[in-house]
This record gives C-alpha cells, structure tokens and sequence, in this order.
C-alpha cells in the first residue's frame, strides 16, 4: 500500500470513528432517539409546553421525614406517576439541589440511566412506556422552599420553587394529585392539602398519611409542620381550622370568632356569586410569623401572615378591613387560581386581580358601615399609580420565558391596577353578564387551565364592546392615559392623549365626573371617554361651573391635568365637598398634580392640615397622613421641615384627642409617631413608650410598644440602648422577641456594629426572612 493509500484509509477509519462516538448517549447533551438539546437553568416556555404536550394523568406519591433541626437534612421520596403521549422524546424532570442530593432513580423497578443537567433529572425514552409510567425517585430535600426555623416549617413553592424541594413536573399547566406522607417530631402538629387518613406513633416521633387531592399544580401543594396551636369551629355545617404560634391567648380568644365567621361569609358568598360549590374539602389554614406575603391559597391549607389576621386591641377600621379582604382574597382563589389556573405564569395576574376583586364585593356584607367605593378608591389607585406614572411600569398581562423569572411579575400593576380595570369592563359589559361570563368560564375550564384570551372569547359573547381591542388598550399594554380638563364657559371637556410617543393608544373607560357651582350645588355626571376629545353633556344649571372633578366619582383612571380654576377651589376647598369619596377622589388627585409638578408640596401640606381638622372619615384621614408622611420627608427642605414641625405635631395631637374611635386615635398617633422630630414630641413620645403616660381610649399593644422603641432609637434619644434592651425583656411572644433581637443591631449607637450588621447580609441564610431584613434596612 502506498502511502497515499495508507492516509486515505486512516482518514477513512477516523471519520466512522468520530461518527460512531457521536451516536453514544451522554456524549453531546443528546438523547439517543431523538436530537432533542439539553434543558436549560429553570422552566423555559418551550420545556413547558413540550411537556403539556407529551404528558398527561400525573400523580405523585410524596413521603418526607421532618427532623426538628433545621440544620438536619430532611429525607424524601416520591412516585410519580404518568402517562407519556411521546416515548421518543427523554423524560425531563426538575429538581434543583443537584445531583448530589438524589440517592436513586428507578423507572417501573429498574435503575434508571438517568443524567442530571442543569437543574434537571433526565430519563431516556427508552426506559418510558407508552402506558402508565412510573418514576421513583429517593432524594434529599433541598431546604430553599422550606421555610425551617427551630420549631416548625413551611412549603412556599409559589411561583414555581416546588422542584427546590422535591423531583416535580414544576409547571402550572400539569395539574396533579398529591398524596402525602410526613414523619415528624411527636410535639408536632402538620397540616397539608387534604384530609388526614392515617396517624400513627413511632417512638417520639409521628408518622401522618393524607388523602389524595384533587387535580392542582405544584405551587398549590403545600405542607406545614412544627409547634402550632389548632383552634376549630364550626359554620354552615362545615369545620374549619385554625393553626397558629400566638402565646397571647386573651388576643386568640379576641379574633377566633370573627376570623372564622369571614372565612365562612366569603365562602358561602363565592358559592352563591360563581353556582359552583367548593371543591377541595376540608378548609384549614395557617398563621405564621413574619410571613413573606398577606396570604397564600393553598387549598385546604392556606397561608397567612399571623400579624394580618389576630389584631391587636388598637387595631384601626383599616387593618379590620385589610383582614377581611386578605381573607376574602384567598378564599376567592379557591375559584380563581385553584380550580382554573393560567396555563402559563404570564397570566398570573388573573387570579390575583379575580381574588381581589371578588374580595372587594365580599367585604361589603360583613361592613355595612364602610363606604366600600371609598374603600376601593384608597386601596387601589394610589399604589397603582405609584408605578403606573414611573417609566418602569408594564402590561398587565407580560411576557415570561422562563419561571425562574416569574416572581417579577408580582407588583402594584397585578394587585392594584388590575382590579381597577376590571371594575371598568365590568362596568362595560353589565354585571348580570359579567358574572354570567365568568360562570361559564369556570364551568368549561374548571380541574384545568385557561388563558386570558379564552376569558376574552367567552365575555365577548356577552358584550357589546370589542373587548380585543379594549384589552389592548388597558391588558396587554403598559401606562394609563393623560386626560387634560378643559372649561371653555358651559363647555366642558376632556382631551385624552397617549403619554408614550408613536403609540397612539386610546383607553375606553367610563366615568362619573363631579361638578360643582358657586352657590355649593354639585353634580354627578356619569360620562364614557373613548376618542381624543370628549365632550361633557352638562345640566344647564351647571354650565358655568366652579370646579370640575373627573375622578370626583372613584371611577376613573389616569394622569388627570385639572384646569386652573378647579385646581385653585380644591386647594381652597376641598374639605367642603360633603361626598368622602369625592373628597378621596380630590386627595388623589391633587397628590398626583403634586408629583407633576402643578401642586407646591406647601399648599398641599396647608390644604391637608385645614381637612384634618374637621374629616371625620377615618379612610380619608389615613389616606391624607400617608400623603403627609411621605410629603414630610422626600418633599420639604430640612429648613421647612423645621419649620412646620410644631404645627404638624400640634395638629396630630389634637387629632388623637378628638378622634371618637381607637382605631381613628391609632391611626393618628402612628402617624405621629412616624413624623415627630421635635425635642418635646420625641420627649412625649418616650413618656408614652415608658407608660408614664397613657392616651385616653388607645390601648397600646406589644408590636406597638416595640415600634415606638425602634422609632425612639432611630431619632438617637440618649437612652436608646437601655430602650431597646427593656423592651428585648418586655417581650412575651418568642416570634416578635427573635425578630426584634434581628434588628437592633441595625439600631445601635455604634457604628461598627451597624456595619457588621449589613455586612452580615451578604449571606442569603441570613436574608432568609425578608420582612426582619426590610425592618432593619
């Protein structure tokens, strides 16, 4: 052979020899049957819907051993079971803590030759049948979901951190049943989606099996476990109950009964408004301290913040109102969320603007004393205007890749904005049909998903407005529209622009437009802004009119521009108006002016310091403090602030005196508290902390006590270490004394051990509670 023929022949075998290598499993990120590339980090859109696709009738068999210990690992294993609708294609499961922490895989009893890329278990497709499948997986459970402290825990694996814990198809579009089996500590109590089947002792520990749920995604499974308290009740014929930490049992003994009874009201509202009953059995739920949010929908296990729901004697009528809300909110997911869920995180923002919605309408039986259109004016514009004006804001309904990211879509745009747009198509279509669409669509969709669209294609059949293109305008693109009042003699109009150049949008919207004359007649005229310019048809003894107000009915949305003329009466006036929801409406939007620069922060201050003396709606007087405290500290020269201090301390003073109820005193002296910088406030303030004073029908309860001791610190009184130190002692909840011990270093006269305390927060571990580290910050 030559040797031409010889490098011919060698580049011959070299080539079948790289061909060969490439066919062998494992070597490129391939699977053998198919071309299929390697997941990446995370749940992209494309696993997702691949997955849905390919996969159907998933079960998991989940058992989980709890040690007391945070620091012991907790054990697990999980059954899932399938059935594949594509044997071509590798098995992709999630599972986050890695490699290290899985123990076996077997497939129908075989050891599987499974590979662990990128947060993902991956099986061949050969090892998968086109009949029931069944995947066991024995694995350590990663602890960043779990939520451990000393003595007790808690799952939170929304939005999609189910696979930080345990091996999962973690996506909402694969509905499963769970069953569940827990092993821990015998002082214990555990608590989970569904009934308990079995219970048994084991040495001094406690073995709980619970029944099978119904069809719900992995950010709905949920678990808790430690020293919990359990409270029961019965109402309807149905029991709840209640698990909590709280030591204070005189504080226990005051809630129970109304917390129970708003639980039972908003249910048996939601089965009444939606004609479909409650599908998920027993109603338990949880009372954690210092939990991340106000509420998570677990059904039969939910969620809440301990603080939100067992009020402390000087609770104000608002926190009575945001507990009944937060209550009716996550009942209402039991429907919205729970038994139709988004197929994809992008429509989150459904069921949190269908649960606060219906939340809103729940309250309103179990307040007939509130103004509930109020009440809804000051809950939702203006933290929806916070980010709607910034030029950071966005959709409604946004774009999601991936659900590593999905926990940015939360924010004021989904729990605030979104039922103001709701109330408008609402508005737009008819209640009746509204309610009669959203029927429907949870009949057709219910144990499944859906999309906002699907929503849109079922309420179109029962409107008579395009609401493709209405979703446009308000869903699907970001900012609100600029409306420029407009008073030419008996002309009034509005002139609606689109704040973002080359855009264009125009927003139909219906609103209730007040107007008043200078004899102090006024008038509501509903109106529906639609093209560039709309013209106000107005009653003839109103067509010179004194001022126009085009939010003065809480209805509403957008960057309004008043004219000169009524913008000068209400800075005037504006305490006159006799409507408190007018008068609500006239403090957003002044406040708005102010940030557009058409309002100086000082006449602000003076037209707000003149209402106080005289409002007598105790959602108004909080709306207007709040309005005061951030105007007192980001608006007003250190001078100014100087200046006015003593009138402002003076007026809020008089306030707690005059106040009627303990929450209207409560709401102004944590007002006070906020803003006092005066030697004598700050001395009175102290006299308070101390009870060497006590304020007449204020009772000041433990958390109180401890903020008047932080906010005495913050304001560097000289005896500011031994403050912090007594009320440390004072503490009789063990929740609220670790949470302070947190956050005094934060507070020390010394400067190195401020700094070593934020220098400690480098360490995730030690950003593990985020309302200890907010505090402290």
């Amino acid at each position: 052979m030559s040797l031409d023929e010889d490098f011919f022949v060698s580049s011959y075998l070299c080539i079948v020899f790289l061909i060969l290598m490439a066919l062998l499993p494992g070597c490129h990120g391939k699977d053998k049957n198919t071309e299929i590339a390697d997941p990446e980090p995370g749940i992209s859109l494309a696993l997702a819907t691949e997955r849905a696709q390919s996969i159907e009738g998933v079960t998991y068999d989940l058992i989980f051993t709890i040690p007391a210990a945070p620091s012991e690992p907790i054990s697990g294993k999980a059954i899932i079971r399938f059935n594949a609708k594509d044997v071509t294609r590798p098995l992709v499961l999630d599972f986050s803590p890695g490699a290290d922490y899985i123990t076996s895989v077997s497939v129908a009893g075989q050891p599987s030759h499974f590979r662990f890329v990128k947060d993902h278990i991956i099986i061949p497709s050969s090892e998968l049948s086109s009949e029931e499948n069944a995947v066991e997986i024995v694995f350590r459970a990663g602890n960043a979901s779990l939520n451990r402290s000393p003595d007790f825990m808690y799952t939170l694996f929304v939005p999609a951190r189910a696979h930080l814990a345990f091996p999962c198809f973690d996506q909402p579009n694969l509905k499963a049943r769970f069953a569940l089996e827990l092993t821990v500590p015998e002082e214990w109590q555990a608590i989970a989606n569904a009934e308990e089947t079995f219970h048994e002792k084991a040495g001094n520990r406690v073995r709980i099996r619970y029944a099978e749920t119904q069809p719900i995604p992995t950010y709905l499974f949920a678990f808790a476990a430690g020293k919990f308290q359990v409270e029961t009740a019965e109402r309807n014929g149905r029991w709840y109950r209640m698990l909590h930490r709280e030591t204070d049992t005189k504080k226990v003994e005051r809630n129970k009964k109304a917390v129970f009874d708003l639980h039972a009201s908003s249910l048996e509202w939601l089965e009444k408004y939606t004609g479909i009953p409650y599908r998920f059995g027993k109603f338990d739920f949880v009372l954690i301290p210092s939990f991340q949010f106000g509420g998570m929908e677990h059904p039969g296990s939910i969620y809440y913040n301990s603080s939100s729901i067992l009020l402390d004697e000087s609770a104000t009528e608002n926190q009575m109102l945001s507990r009944a809300s937060v209550i009716a909110h996550e009942t209402s997911h039991m429907w919205f969320g729970d038994l139709v869920t988004m197929q994809w995180f992008n429509d989150v923002w459904m069921k949190e603007v269908f649960a606060n919605f219906m939340a809103a309408k729940i309250v309103n039986p179990s307040f007939p004393n509130v103004n509930h259109d109020l009440r809804f004016l000051v809950a939702h514009y203006p933290g929806a205007y916070a980010v709607d004006r910034t030029a950071g804001t966005h959709p409604i309904r946004q774009e999601l890749a991936n659900l590593d990211e999905a926990g940015s879509l939360y924010g004021a745009i989904i729990y605030q904005k979104a039922p103001i747009v709701m109330r408008q198509l609402e508005r737009l279509i008819g209640l009746d049909r509204f309610q009669t669409g959203l029927r429907s669509y949870l009949k057709q969709f219910q144990f499944g998903n859906a999309t906002w669209l699907d929503l849109v294609r079922i309420l179109n059949e029962h409107s008579e407005v395009d609401l493709t293109a209405w979703s446009r305008a308000w869903v699907e693109e970001a900012g609100r529209p600029s409306i420029r009042t407009v008073v030419e003699g008996p002309r009034i109009a509005f002139i609606q622009s689109d704040p973002q150049a080359g855009r264009s949008l125009r927003w139909l919207e219906r609103m209730e437009v007040l107007v008043g004359t200078m004899k102090g007649a006024t008038s509501t005229i509903p109106a529906e802004l639609q093209n560039e310019r709309t013209d106000l048809a107005v009653p003839a003894e109103f067509s010179s009119p004194q001022f126009v107000l085009p939010t003065g009915g809480g209805l509403a949305y957008g960057d309004f521009t008043l004219d000169d003329a009524s913008r000068a009466f209400l800075l005037e006036h504006l305490q006159e108006l006799k409507d408190p929801l007018a008068r609500g409406a006239a403090w957003v939007t002044l406040w708005e002016e102010l940030l557009d620069g058409r309002v100086r922060p000082t006449d602000f201050l003076a037209v707000a310091r003149r209402a106080l003396e005289v409002e007598d709606t105790e959602q108004n007087v909080q709306l207007v403090l709040g309005y005061l405290d951030t105007l007192f500290w980001r608006f007003l020269s250190d001078d100014t602030r100087r200046e006015i201090a003593p009138q402002l301390e003076t007026v809020l003073r008089a306030g707690i005196d005059r106040a009627k109820s303990s929450s209207l005193k409560s709401t102004y002296f944590s007002s006070f508290r906020s803003t006092v910088t005066t030697s004598a406030g700050v001395a009175f303030l102290e006299r308070v902390w101390r009870r060497e004073q006590k304020i007449p029908g204020l009772v000041l309860s433990e958390p109180d006590e401890a903020t008047m001791a932080l906010d005495l610190a913050v304001r560097s009184v000289p005896s500011s270490a031994p403050i912090l130190e007594e009320q440390f002692n004072r503490f009789m909840n063990p929740d609220r004394k670790a949470r302070f011990e947190f956050v005094m270093p934060a507070l020390s006269e010394r400067q190195e051990t401020r700094d070593a305390w934020f220098a400690k927060l480098s360490n995730v571990q030690n950003r593990h509670r985020e309302p200890w580290v907010i505090e402290g910050l």
